[in-house]
């Protein structure tokens, strides 16, 4: 079974250029809440993939945990991109990728559904999808889908 966790950075400031943008204070709070269930809901030994970003760095060290930066999933990659980059589907260990619409919206809709789509996925929300062998078949399915507001600081 292999598990893919998506998660979008936080609100992030508008501005040039686009790769040095940084959370707001609202994006910051996105960020804890959302970091701080993850931190309690995720697998010991998940792989942790960071765009390069700065709005996504800072969204991931919320989480508190080990993570590797990935410049192959900066804003601009594909979803084929994005699923070589965290060995999808035969990676052993559960992967988080922290990054950027549309890809991560492409990435759900061409699992979920087998074709690439535009899905939008809010800012600071994860999509937690899952992949099992059952009766001989493999199955996908959507574990969870979550958003800051859901928890309290």
């Amino acid at each position: 079974m292999m598990e893919l966790i998506l998660w979008r950075h936080a609100q992030a400031h508008a501005g040039e250029p686009d790769e040095g943008r940084e959370l707001t204070p609202q994006g910051r709070k996105q960020a804890a809440r959302m970091g701080a269930w993850l931190d309690r809901a995720l697998p010991s030994g998940c792989k942790i993939l960071c765009s390069p970003t700065a709005r996504t760095v800072q969204t991931v060290e919320a989480l508190g945990r080990k993570y590797k930066i990935v410049p192959a999933i900066g804003p601009s990659a594909s979803a084929l991109e994005v699923l070589n980059a965290v060995s999808w589907p035969d990676a052993k260990t559960p992967v988080m990728v922290v990054g950027h619409q549309p890809w991560l919206g492409q990435v759900a809709s061409l699992l979920l559904s087998g074709t690439e789509q535009d899905w939008t996925i809010k800012k600071s929300n994860a999509w937690w999808i899952s992949s099992r062998q059952r009766e001989g078949s493999k199955e996908l399915f959507l574990k969870a889908v979550l958003a800051p507001e859901f928890f309290n600081d």
